[in-house]
């Protein structure tokens, strides 16, 4: 039985540290809390810390680091012991206070192609499964894949659907369900997941100071709107960029 928190190498410029194998609040919050350590105790030659949902990676230069701590080991043992040094003193941190979002999805079926085949492959009816969306909070776990998306769950276990056999192309702001996790695509993507929705909130933006609406350790819920509501708000959004009133 493999025990944690297990550390290794990932190449010759990167360690990662491992705290679990399973998607969990508790071990997800310790990540975000080692996550928080290191920026703000970085060492020289730091480049990236990466969370995921049980782990941390961190990626160094190791010619920086060398030449400014010359270790007497090895440049991933000596980051390795940072990253337990970290463990330490963020173990039983109950982690920062949570960001809440509210996000307006529209579940019409022009937006939500694979909604229909998702209730029916569970044995509801659709309206079924936006109650069953619509109805809790999801945590951000982590953000990955395409800029700015964002792996939330847990869904209710009547909506879990595993992956499409195929991917296809999904348009930005679609809402999709993949086993236990539902998530937003920020941009244009093929994607394997089960649409159910689309939302006109912007989740990724390249020009913005802070390009990514959602960040990891986030709660999420979701809430109905109709398809007019949806282009007013696209209409409002796309008016605002553009400085008019």
């Amino acid at each position: 039985m493999k025990k944690y928190p297990d550390i290794f190498p990932l190449g010759d410029a990167a360690v990662t540290i491992e705290l679990g194998d399973q998607i969990e609040e508790f071990v997800n919050n310790q990540v975000i809390s080692m996550q928080d350590w290191f920026r703000e105790h970085p060492f020289t030659g730091l480049k990236d810390c990466i969370p995921a949902y049980a782990s941390l990676t961190l990626f160094y230069d190791p010619f920086i680091v060398y030449h400014c701590y010359q270790p007497d080991t090895t440049i991933a043992e000596w980051v390795s012991k940072l990253l337990d040094e970290a463990f330490r003193q963020c173990s039983g941190n109950p982690g920062k206070p949570t960001r809440e979002h509210r996000i307006p999805v529209c579940y019409d079926t022009a937006f939500g192609p694979d909604l229909a085949f998702l209730a029916s492959a569970r044995q509801l009816n659709v309206e079924e499964v936006i109650q069953f969306h619509t109805t809790r909070s999801y945590r951000v776990f982590m953000i990955g894949f395409l800029p700015g998306f964002s792996y939330l769950g847990p869904v209710h276990q009547h909506i879990e659907l595993g992956r499409k056999a195929q991917p296809v192309q999904v348009l930005p702001g679609s809402v999709g369900i993949a086993g236990a996790q539902t998530g937003i695509y920020p941009v244009n993507s093929p994607g394997g997941w089960h649409i159910i929705g689309r939302t006109p909130v912007k989740l990724f933006d390249p020009h913005a100071q802070d390009p990514v609406l959602l960040k990891t350790g986030d709660q999420v819920t979701f809430y109905p709107i109709t398809a007019s509501e949806f282009h007013e708000f696209s209409s409002s959004r796309l008016s605002t960029a553009d400085g008019q009133p």
